[in-house]
C-alpha cells in the first residue's frame, strides 16, 4: 500500500510543482494559480515558523511514506531529492533552495501581473458594455 502512496505523492506533488511554475500561462487557470502559489508560499513561511522555513506538508507526508518503505537520509527538499535522482549530480541544498525561491517568486510575479492585466481588461470591457 505504501508503494501506491509513494507513486500517488510523486504524481500529485510533481503536478502541483509544475502547476505552481506554469499555471499563470493559461487565462482560465490564473485565479486558481494565484491561490495555489500563495498557499505554497504561505506554507513555506507561515507554517515554516513552526516547522522550519520552507515547510511543505506534501513533502512531510511523502517522506513519512518513504520512511515506511525503508528510505533514509531524505533531504528537507522535495526538489533536491528528485534533482539528485534524475540528474547525475548531488545538488547543494542551498543552491536548490535559491533556485526554488527564484522560480516561485517569478511564478508569483507572473501570476500577479497576468491576473491584474486580466482584471483591468475585464473592468474595461464591463465599462464599455455599460456605456453602450
Amino acid at each position: 500500500m505504501y508503494g501506491l502512496f509513494d507513486i500517488l505523492f510523486v504524481i500529485i506533488h510533481s503536478a502541483l510543482v509544475i502547476f505552481n511554475l506554469t499555471g499563470w500561462i493559461w487565462r482560465k487557470r490564473r485565479r486558481i494559480h494565484l491561490i495555489t502559489i500563495l498557499m505554497t508560499l504561505a506554507s513555506w513561511s507561515l507554517l515554516g515558523i513552526f516547522y522550519g522555513f520552507g515547510y511543505c506538508p506534501c513533502t512531510d507526508w511523502h517522506w513519512d511514506v518513504k520512511r515506511k518503505l525503508g528510505e533514509t537520509d531524505l533531504p528537507a527538499s522535495y526538489i533536491k531529492y528528485y534533482l539528485d535522482r534524475i540528474t547525475p549530480f548531488d545538488w547543494n541544498p542551498g543552491t536548490v533552495d535559491v533556485l526554488v525561491l527564484t522560480f516561485a517568486f517569478g511564478a508569483l510575479a507572473a501570476s500577479v501581473l497576468t491576473n491584474w492585466r486580466d482584471w483591468k481588461r475585464e473592468k474595461k470591457s464591463r465599462s464599455e458594455t455599460f456605456a453602450r
